[in-house]
């Protein structure tokens, strides 16, 4: 196993994790002693009615999702017991730099959001006896876990929220996810995942930053010199200092499975393809959050599929930072908006 400072407690802390033996997969193989990582706030009632489910975006962890929750919000942890879970992959759970031989580095097996969901339910019904969730709410890839649960678990899952993200992945998103999968694997010295230490493939971790930094926000993001609220004050500073020491400390091997999963998030497999007939199983009450200047998820791909799901509603989130608006770089501008939704949907009686 390749040694992370990275992925620690004290960076990303305070998790625990959950045993979830040799879990199968549906790509088929196992991984073995395979581990979930989570973080609890609030307490459960007798009823075990008020659990909230979260799980985690690409590259991210428990700990960036912690800042959707607080007293007095939304997500309050006075009114709820909230669950955040690192999907399979992401540096915390079982991930290729954490698991032992044979299953790790190139030889880690392929995981989809499938086995992210199914094996967040294992914990969910196992370690804690919940058998509803009053609300799953997720971003981009928590958008696609959040999806495949309410698809999936349809009686267990009463109200959904999927912000910047969607049901089955565009063919405009499958390409973009396989450039930065190029550009982690073009590093001269990639040698098939087989490398020392993270920094051992730095120009092909920048060059995956250079790419975010296209895709991930707006044009106007650029024209309003936005990056300023990342707390830099050049455009040079926003690439060099902020997005490429965000992403060069994290596993290259990781981000490459989280990847290769994203690329392939479509609740409609379990339907034969057909994402109406997957969209229409869905009981829970549902609020479809696009950000307004997405370009991996733009609000038209979010309200074509909305338009499927009995029960929703579309609630678009205005931001300037596009995809990374998820990150709350403005402050109560952002929050209040996702506070204001997901207030109205709690509220909403089931």
């Amino acid at each position: 196993m390749i040694k992370s400072e990275y992925y620690t407690q004290e960076i990303h802390g305070p998790y625990e994790s959950y045993d979830l033996g040799d879990f199968q997969l549906e790509e088929g193989g196992a991984i073995q002693n395979g581990k979930l990582a989570y973080v609890t706030f609030g307490e459960l009632n007798k009823t075990k009615d008020n659990a909230i489910l979260i799980p985690t975006w690409f590259s991210g962890t428990s700990k960036i999702m912690e800042t959707y929750i607080g007293n007095g919000r939304a997500l309050d942890p006075e009114k709820y017991f909230i669950i955040i879970v690192n999907q399979l992959g992401n540096g915390l759970s079982s991930s290729p730099h954490n698991t032992p031989a044979p299953l790790n580095m190139a030889n880690f097996p392929k995981v989809r959001i499938s086995d992210d969901v199914r094996a967040q339910h294992k914990l969910i019904t196992e370690k804690f006896g919940i058998e509803e969730l009053a609300l799953v709410v997720g971003g981009s890839m928590g958008a696609q876990q959040t999806y495949e649960w309410a698809v999936r678990y349809p009686d267990m899952v009463k109200r959904a929220a999927p912000i910047a993200g969607t049901a089955k992945n565009t063919i405009h998103d499958f390409l973009y996810a396989e450039t930065l999968i190029e550009a982690i694997t073009s590093d001269p010295n990639w040698n098939d995942g087989n490398y020392q230490s993270c920094k051992d493939v730095s120009a092909g971790l920048k060059r995956h930053a250079k790419l975010w930094s296209v895709m991930g926000l707006s044009t106007e993001f650029y024209k309003q010199e936005a990056w300023r609220l990342y707390g830099v004050n050049s455009l040079d500073e926003f690439i060099h200092d902020f997005l490429e020491p965000l992403f060069c400390e994290m596993d290259p091997n990781a981000l490459l499975w989280m990847a290769w999963k994203w690329q392939r998030g479509d609740v409609s497999r379990m339907t034969g393809g057909d994402l109406q007939e997957a969209l229409g199983r869905i009981k829970a009450k549902v609020f479809v959050m696009p950000i307004d200047s997405d370009m991996f998820f733009p609000p038209k791909d979010c309200e074509d599929e909305q338009t499927l799901i009995p029960n929703s509603e579309f609630r678009v989130i205005k931001s300037i930072c596009g995809h990374y608006a998820l990150f709350g770089a403005e402050g109560t501008a952002y929050s209040e908006q996702i506070d204001k939704h997901l207030s109205d949907l709690l509220a909403i009686k089931i």
